[in-house]
């Protein structure tokens, strides 16, 4: 079986994230990754504390396990979404789409294990010196805000420029990936993509049915021009902003036209007006399936690839 340090280091059976996916990584998804022996992870997105409360009451229902909350530092809530999780005591906090230090010290202090999203060695470095718990090493290949570096090209780097723990994020959807993963050096992975396909998500029938049927040319990245590259699936939302982004749309157009479309597409299935996120690999998901066989699967596929690897070396 695969064991690495993160196993030991946040009480898990398996190396495996899943990712923190706003209006849809809620507590039932959550706990259901959880009991699968993985990490769990709530989405906190752009709502509100209590909220994120009512989530991480519903993942304790169903499990004993630890569990997470991504928090999105970008949030208007961010405060008091911050003051939530050491109330709860969420054992882990991962962050995105910002620089957490504020937080950092007082989440620390509370016992939580903060595990940072970082797309570049220099944020990498700060996470380390400010006392992250380890660092999620995200390329662009995936699904929602996204960096320059790819998954193969930061992995490495990121691992050689700290100690800490680094989890590989981004292109990750079967064994082969997780293979590929730990041999740039990652101890362990996050997957949000391939657990849109879970029995457990109950993100909205026509977004699961766009995963399902995705081709490797399926996405595409708008909001460069604001500064927040997003990767999505090629729908009519998408090509719409595209042709607003780089038709000379005034910024503050730009921001309006994008409020509220990931909800449109997550909870209401809009096909239209929302914003379907995705990583580049949604191609590898073929079927639903319970989250714990998800993680099962990924670890029955990589652990023979890793075992194999010196078939290469005479």
């Amino acid at each position: 079986m695969i064991k690495s340090e993160l196993c030991s280091l946040l009480g898990i059976k398996y190396p495996v994230f899943q990712g923190g996916m706003a209006w849809i990584a809620d507590g039932k998804l959550a706990a259901a990754v959880s009991n699968g022996g993985g990490l769990g992870i709530i989405a906190a997105g752009n709502a509100p504390g209590e909220y994120v409360r009512s989530q991480v009451k519903i993942a304790r229902e169903l499990t004993d396990k630890p569990i997470g909350v991504n928090i999105m530092l970008l949030s208007p809530f961010i405060e008091e979404v911050a003051k939530v999780v050491v109330e709860e005591k969420v054992e882990v906090v991962t962050t995105g789409a910002g620089n957490p230090s504020k937080f950092i010290g007082a989440w620390n202090e509370a016992g939580i294990k903060v595990i940072p999203v970082v797309a570049s060695v220099a944020m990498a470095k700060l996470m380390t010196r400010l006392g992250a718990a380890a660092v999620i090493a995200e390329g662009g290949e995936s699904g929602g805000h996204v960096g320059e570096l790819t998954t193969m090209v930061l992995v490495p780097q990121v691992c050689d420029a700290t100690d800490l723990p680094v989890i590989a994020a981004g292109g990750i959807a079967d064994g082969r990936g997780v293979a590929a993963a730990f041999m740039l050096g990652a101890c362990g992975v996050q997957l949000g993509t391939r657990f849109l396909s879970a029995y457990e998500c109950g993100v909205h029938p026509n977004y699961k049915k766009k995963i399902l049927k995705a081709n490797d040319l399926c996405t595409m990245v708008t909001g460069k021009k604001l500064g927040h590259p997003v990767r999505q699936l090629r729908t009519a939302f998408a090509k719409k902003y595209w042709d607003a982004e780089y038709g000379g749309m005034p910024d503050e157009e730009l921001e309006a036209l994008g409020t509220g479309v990931l909800r449109l597409a997550a909870v209401e299935g809009d096909e239209e007006r929302g914003c379907f996120l995705s990583g580049q690999i949604a191609a590898l998901v073929k079927k639903e399936q319970p989250a714990a066989e998800i993680i099962k699967e990924l670890m029955e596929e990589a652990e023979p690839l890793l075992l194999g690897a010196s078939k290469w070396v005479e």
